[in-house]
């Protein structure tokens, strides 16, 4: 009989080629590994630990679209976007949107493009939604960023979703608060660091259980 994977692996005189077998058996189950540098690996590897800044974007007044800015941007710790209308004390600092969310919007004929949904980051290439609260990533250089909720309760129609003909954004926007003080520009590659448990300190309940009863 043959012996299991993991048995072969246990043996003090494990050979190349069983590692390597493990590794195809693993591959053909899509099983996904921590490898020493904490990032996952697997069949989407890509979308749930790495992507890039497409766009950053601010405004000077809340509920209505974001202007794409040429440059970087400062982010200032437990504050957010400088001179943006969401900065503040509080658990939604700093918001980030995918593309692909903004691409699907487009293909059902909405006229729309990156900011119009009022993120302050449009990514691309790391599925957002996937991302449990608590998680970790780090934009560029310098800046750290906790996921705080995922996406909001709108109590009314604001000018974005008049403008738009819709708003994606509480169904699939994300929300942080800023850990470090650093600069973000279009370009910058974004990582996962840490991934949550599904708990972050910064949220209030009360924000939870909004989230939890109101249809989005």
């Amino acid at each position: 009989m043959t012996q299991n994977c993991d048995e072969n692996m246990q043996q003090p005189n494990a050979c190349a080629a069983c590692e390597a077998d493990c590794a195809a058996r693993q591959a053909a189950n899509g099983q996904v590994n921590i490898v020493e540098k904490g990032r996952m690996e697997g069949p989407d590897a890509e979308s749930t630990t790495h992507g890039a800044v497409r766009a950053v974007c601010v405004s000077k007044r809340k509920g209505t679209r974001k202007t794409v800015v040429d440059g970087p941007v400062t982010i200032e710790a437990h504050h957010g976007v400088a001179e943006d209308a969401h900065a503040g004390e509080w658990h939604r600092q700093v918001s980030l949107l995918a593309w692909e969310s903004i691409a699907k919007a487009q293909a059902r004929g909405l006229d729309v493009k990156e900011g119009d949904f009022a993120e302050n980051i449009t990514t691309e290439g790391i599925n957002l939604m996937a991302l449990p609260l608590g998680t970790q990533i780090k934009i560029g250089d310098d800046v750290l960023l906790e996921l705080s909720q995922q996406g909001k309760v709108c109590h009314q129609k604001c000018a974005i979703y008049y403008l738009a003909g819709d708003c994606i954004f509480p169904r699939e926007g994300i929300f942080f608060v800023a850990l470090t003080t650093g600069q973000v520009k279009a370009g910058d590659s974004i990582d996962v660091v840490k991934l949550g448990d599904g708990t972050c300190e910064y949220t209030p309940q009360e924000a939870l259980d909004e989230l939890a009863n109101t249809p989005r």
